[in-house]
């Protein structure tokens, strides 16, 4: 199912059928095919959002426990990590996530967030690149890297 859906998103006619080919990865990336452990991804991305921290990682944690196999697992806690400034954890998670599945955009574009709070211009910028070659339909990530690449201009990379 995803190879075919990444093919399409390199290839997507507008940004309409971009962003629903990549909620469709999104979908398939975020189920984990175990009720117990769909369950606790979606109260783990709940409490995330709700700024509660400490019940969003002992989900991520148990799903990590449960099936280290599951790239989402890891870059949820990722995420998490980014979000409570805990940027070397956040770091290893996402290696995880990519060992795991190397085509993430989402993990590969939040290492060029991290590295971007890092103070690192120059490797958040090819992060970012190397998302947009994987999803090209990002506008965020667009957005980032035409300011990197205006800023870093002239300087050696």
């Amino acid at each position: 199912r995803l190879d075919a859906l990444f093919a399409q998103l390199l290839s997507a006619a507008d940004s309409d059928q971009a962003h629903a080919l990549e909620m469709s990865i999104w979908r398939i990336w975020t189920e984990a095919g175990d009720a117990d452990l769909d369950q606790l991804m979606t109260f783990g991305i709940g409490a995330m959002r709700a700024g509660q921290f400490g019940p969003a990682l002992n989900s991520f944690n148990a799903i990590i426990n449960a099936d280290p196999a599951f790239a989402e697992g890891w870059n949820k806690r990722a995420t998490l990590y980014f979000y409570m400034g805990r940027y070397d954890d956040s770091i290893s998670d996402v290696e995880r996530t990519l060992a795991l599945e190397p085509r993430h955009f989402g993990a590969l574009s939040g290492m060029g967030l991290i590295h971007t709070e890092l103070d690192d211009e120059a490797t958040a910028l090819e992060w970012f690149e190397h998302a947009l070659e994987i999803n090209p339909n990002m506008p965020f990530i667009l957005r980032r890297v035409d300011e990197l690449r205006t800023r870093l201009q002239g300087e050696p990379i």
